[in-house]
């Protein structure tokens, strides 16, 4: 049941340390070959790298097409489940000794950031006295911190079962400051000051983390409950809703907004294969599970994916995420400019894209646990490894590199008939890849919310042309933080990212 919390190489000795480090350096090594072999091949080997051109492009317009498939799927079962009457659903079942634990780490977020989220909660179908709420703050916030705390639990204290509010000391050894080592310090604070006296079985309590900005639909809790207790094995699995960034979204600028829905798309299509699925963001789980895993872990930066790879190797691969097709509203970025908006979005997709220290985690425990089936060893190193490699390497291959053979290639390669069809072939192939750009755009507007009065019907015009942008996000605010997360964990030592905290602006 042990599950060593890892945070990388640093914490081994010996030949394990020596393992370690190798398989940190994978997935940037892999993006990096690709990226200068395309270069090399398009000089020396240009009828190579054309032939590689046009393979590719064929690989991912087929990719795009059975990814679309999955987004209007996933679209559909979303629309069913926020139209099911949950609460009615779980009257056939025994539910009642059923608690929601719901742990907020907040730094120094508004407290409007604060209210919002938790009137969303108070608007929730769920009984409230069978909810525990955590604010949990940070010592390091300050005072205003406290100040917040103050404010909220005399407005909210009294409308739910429990409510604690959690101060996580600064500078603890062991760990870094984020938010994987603030939900632990409050869930480990919950559990002796409310959980452990009123005697509550940790069996009957799910505990839901999610992002200060979290605000979830009427239903949430009774569609999660539903899950929890009609599924195959509740005690192990994780429950995942799917993020829709749209607390802010008629605020935002349409780059933020393209980046934003890009990546709720992307999980709205993961959702639609559950057997590659893992945490993000803001999910649940049972406190039983969590607490034979000793938490989330406290060191590291992708701590919501890695609680999900922790429960996995504690119980020898027999963990699953069970999708809810059920959403939940965050902030989409927004700052008081737009530089510093682009900068902000370009941080948060590069520590997202510091989930790539999973990989020599994941690697590492398949190495050393000798009762996980080869079969799930090798699915799930082929979905990290590909799935890594192509965040850093596709849009560059696609929209760039792919006319390099011309430039590099020489006299005698644009000569040929293949220099002369390159172009054209590459633009064809891109022009039916479009169409999952189009269905991008409707159902983006399908997920939007009313538009505020303040804003004409020219802002809802530009909530559908703004996927033009998507070649120039995918690759710059895609692409480039993910390669420089890649980058950094291959360099390690002092390029290493710490954690960083998306603040959260509203106009």
């Amino acid at each position: 049941m042990a599950v060593a919390h890892i945070s990388g190489a640093s914490d081994l000795e010996g030949s394990d340390r020596r393992l370690y480090r190798m398989l940190e350096m994978l997935p940037g090594s892999l993006a990096w070959v690709t990226l200068i072999g395309m270069v090399a091949l398009s000089a020396f080997r240009p009828i190579w790298a054309a032939v590689f051109i046009i393979v590719f492009d064929l690989y991912w317009l087929i990719k795009t097409a059975f990814l679309s498939i999955h987004l209007r799927a996933h679209w559909t079962r979303l629309q069913k489940n926020l139209s099911t009457d949950w609460q009615k659903k779980l009257d056939g079942l025994e539910w009642e000794h059923i608690w929601q634990l719901v742990i907020l780490p907040v730094y120094k977020e508004s407290f409007e950031v604060v209210e919002s989220s938790l009137e969303a909660i108070c608007k929730t179908s769920w009984p409230k006295d069978r909810m525990i709420i955590v604010l949990a703050t940070e010592a390091r916030a300050g005072a205003s911190a406290a100040e917040l705390a103050v404010e909220v639990s005399e407005k909210y204290a009294k409308r739910f079962g429990h409510f604690l509010v959690t101060v996580h000391p600064a500078d603890l050894p062991g760990e870094m400051a984020g938010k994987g080592s603030n939900e632990t310090y409050a869930a480990e604070k919950v559990i002796t000051a409310i959980i452990g006296p009123a005697g509550i079985a940790y069996e009957s309590v799910l505990v839901s983390s999610f992002d200060i900005d979290t605000q979830v639909y009427p239903q949430y809790f009774s569609c999660l409950t539903y899950q929890f207790l009609t599924c195959e094995k509740p005690f192990r699995s994780s429950f995942q809703p799917v993020p829709i960034y749209n607390n802010n979204i008629w605020d935002t600028p349409a780059l933020s907004r393209v980046v934003a829905t890009s990546g709720t798309f992307w999980q709205m299509m993961q959702q639609e294969r559950p057997e590659r699925l893992t945490t993000f963001s803001s999910h649940s789980m049972s406190l039983k599970s969590l607490v034979e895993v000793g938490f989330w872990q406290k060191n590291i930066v992708s701590e919501d994916s890695r609680i999900f790879w922790n429960h996995f190797f504690a119980y020898d691969g027999d963990y699953r995420v069970v999708p809810l097709a059920y959403p939940v509203s965050l902030d989409a970025n927004l700052a008081e400019s737009f530089w510093a908006t682009a900068r902000n979005v370009y941080k948060q997709q590069r520590r997202w894209g510091w989930g790539v220290e999973n990989v020599p985690y994941v690697l590492y425990n398949f190495i050393r646990n000798k009762k996980i089936p080869f079969r799930q060893k090798f699915f799930f190193t082929t979905v990290l490894l590909e799935g890594f490699w192509s965040w850093a390497t596709n849009a560059l291959l696609i929209f760039m590199l792919g006319w390099l053979p011309l430039f590099l290639g020489g006299k005698v390669f644009n000569e040929t008939l293949l220099s002369y069809n390159l172009p054209r072939m590459t633009r064809y192939l891109m022009t039916f890849a479009m169409v999952g750009m189009v269905t991008s755009a409707i159902t983006s507007t399908k997920l939007l919310p009313p538009r505020p009065e303040k804003y004409g019907k020219s802002r809802s015009f530009s909530m559908v042309i703004q996927w033009v942008l998507m070649p120039f996000t995918i690759i710059f605010f895609g692409t480039f933080p993910g390669l420089e997360a890649q980058t950094r964990i291959m360099l390690g030592g002092r390029w290493r990212l710490g954690f960083w905290v998306t603040p959260k602006h509203r106009k």
